[in-house]
């Protein structure tokens, strides 16, 4: 049974997980194409994550977005050396390309009790969902897609993307942005106490809830589950 009237949720390491292949093929992709220094997979691999863990922390910190393009256009450069003309770089086919290997290596559902809590939620009759979601290579309009293959999106009201709104958790912007979007004409004495959100993330996700006087739950880098939502643990 649901016991919030609304529910929100990160995505990443939350609702799903990458597919191991598409790092890999991400990689490869720029070993292939950017390559004028002639580092090796390992390297431009590690410089992904290096660039992943930057941005990540920066917009956490500055509440801000730090656009895929923008992600991308650093990796060329530090494989480079620092040492290339961005004039070269085609952003819209790269766009494509790494939209492209993104569909052709989706990520998975996060755990098998995923769908079936959202839909125990959803059938209540009495609650509704978000997705409120930080990005980083991936974008919000391709995250929408890859839910709704895996089946996530009949089960979610709204969803809020960090570069498509330009703010990042554990900002209380994005925060204050979830709770005006909720349909009021379904919860029209909503209380922030009647309003979860639940993630991976005990900065991002916890302690942004908790700045905003709603209930937060960590979940999946603990003991606790998806599945524990279905009980009054939180």
């Amino acid at each position: 049974m649901a016991f919030y009237k609304h529910y929100s949720f990160d995505l990443w390491l939350t609702l799903i997980k990458s597919n191991p292949t598409y790092k890999q093929e991400r990689v490869q992709y720029f070993y292939q194409n950017f390559n004028g220094k002639h580092k090796t997979v390992e390297e431009i691999g590690i410089t992904f994550r290096q660039v992943d863990l930057m941005v990540n922390a920066i917009n956490e910190k500055a509440g801000k977005n730090v656009d895929a393009e923008e992600m991308y256009l650093m990796i060329i450069s530090m494989i480079n050396d620092y040492d290339f003309n961005f004039r070269d770089v085609d952003l819209q086919q790269l766009d494509h390309d790494m939209e492209q290997i993104v569909f052709a290596h989706m990520p998975k559902l996060y755990c098998g009790d995923c769908l079936d809590v959202l839909a125990a939620i959803k059938e209540s009759g009495n609650s509704t969902t978000n997705i409120l979601s930080n990005t980083g290579f991936i974008k919000g309009r391709t995250l929408k897609k890859v839910i709704n293959h895996l089946g996530i999106d009949q089960y979610i009201d709204f969803q809020l993307y960090s570069d498509e709104v330009r703010m990042s958790k554990p900002s209380t912007g994005f925060f204050q942005l979830m709770l005006d979007t909720i349909d009021r004409t379904k919860h029209p004495d909503l209380l922030l106490t009647d309003v979860i959100h639940i993630g991976d993330n005990p900065h991002a996700d916890v302690r942004g809830a908790e700045a905003m006087g709603i209930n937060s739950m960590l979940i999946n880098s603990n003991n606790l589950s998806i599945s524990n939502l279905l009980y009054d643990t939180v």
